[in-house]
């Protein structure tokens, strides 16, 4: 896990050395959720071209780069230039794993909401790297270019706009319109990656019909669920925390790509790979739990709809199968140097992580704690 603290989430430029605490935690996850022994590296370097100096000499001693909290648009220039410098992989999570997380609950709330991707309305407000990679994956996942505005700070993406930055100039709309609200008429998705109370309420009823609203600022979201239930009941919400329904977190993805990844000796982590672990969470969210499973969800088993599009993080079954999912597809795109003879030993040999680890029973004593007890003597 390797950064110059340039864009720490939600305190932003602090530099490397007051970033270290974020990138420890970021290496017990990477350790408690797959196994993976990971270092936390921070690099005292704002510049960019020393800075993938410093990381592509380090190639000997890692399995793969996961880089964090860079600010854009250098993180692009960044992942791109060390992707292809290194032979492992490379992969810059606050892009691309806040990507597949959106990805797959737009498919998901779309299945729900009876629509189509080719069809829907895409509104973005937020221009920076989550946001482009996310429109990125939509894309890539059938969403047509020009059914989706991005906005950001300075008001909406359009073509012509003064000193745009030249990766927002793929994005840029031939549009009058210059505000986010103009643009949310008739809008099925809200794609919020930016700041607290930018989506009003009194623009809710702009939006299309069994609307999906993003607002995944932290710790504050761009609209409260609250106020979208009482304004828009037809809507779904996902935001970035935990203590609302459809929480999108990167955690649901990062541990298991790298696993898969590492387990095949990756010597990249391809498009391919992103794409099937989108597939993988969102059809994991549509499989019936069982009552082990449903520990995780507070003893209740999860059914696919409105409140549940994507998994909670302490879901056990994400291991099983994002990892042979980017597994497979990293075999399929020529970029695994050890390929995996027989994917049900290796599932099985997943399986008895999760036991060793604890992340199976970690829910069940957590219910067990929260209920009341009663001692008979």
């Amino acid at each position: 896990v390797i950064t110059n603290g340039t864009a720490v989430l939600g305190l932003g430029n602090i530099g490397a050395l007051a970033s270290k605490p974020v990138m420890e935690g970021k290496a017990v996850l990477f350790k408690k959720f797959a196994g993976i022994d990971t270092f936390d590296i921070e690099v005292n370097e704002p510049d960019p071209d020393k800075f993938i100096e410093v990381v592509a000499a380090l190639e000997p001693s890692f399995g793969g780069i996961n880089l964090e909290d860079i600010k854009a648009p250098e993180c692009f220039r960044i992942e791109q230039t060390l992707r292809a410098r290194m032979n492992i992989p490379v992969f810059h999570d606050d892009q691309h794993g806040t990507a597949i997380i959106v990805g797959a609950a737009v498919l998901n709330a779309l299945k729900v909401q009876g629509k189509s991707i080719e069809s829907v309305k895409i509104v973005s407000s937020g221009a920076g790297a989550a946001a482009l990679s996310c429109v990125n994956i939509l894309i890539a996942l059938g969403a047509l270019r020009a059914n989706i505005t991005m906005t950001d700070i300075e008001g909406v993406i359009y073509q012509g706009r003064p000193k745009l930055d030249a990766t927002l100039e793929p994005v840029a709309r031939d549009t009058n319109a210059r505000t986010l609200s103009e643009v949310l008429d008739g809008a099925d998705i809200f794609l919020g990656l930016s700041a607290p109370g930018v989506l009003k309420a009194e623009w809710l009823d702009k939006f299309a019909p069994n609307p999906l609203i993003l607002a995944l600022a932290n710790p504050e979201p761009e609209i409260l669920p609250d106020l979208v239930a009482a304004h828009r009941p037809d809507a779904i919400i996902c935001t970035g925390r935990s203590d609302f329904p459809n929480q999108v977190n990167n955690v649901l993805c990062f541990p298991f790509i790298f696993r898969g990844a590492l387990d095949v000796g990756a010597t990249a982590i391809t498009e391919g790979m992103k794409l099937a672990a989108v597939n993988a969470i969102a059809e994991l969210t549509r499989i019936e739990a069982s009552d082990t499973v449903a520990a995780a969800y507070g003893g209740h088993a999860p059914v696919f709809g409105r409140d549940y599009i994507i998994p909670k993080p302490f879901d056990t079954r994400l291991i099983l199968h994002i990892a042979p999912a980017v597994a497979r597809a990293a075999m399929a795109e020529g970029v695994a140097r050890r390929p995996i003879a027989d994917f049900d030993v290796y599932i099985r040999e997943l399986e008895r992580f999760v036991f060793r680890s604890g992340l199976l029973l970690r829910p069940v004593i957590e219910v067990a704690r929260s209920a009341k007890s009663r001692i008979v003597y």
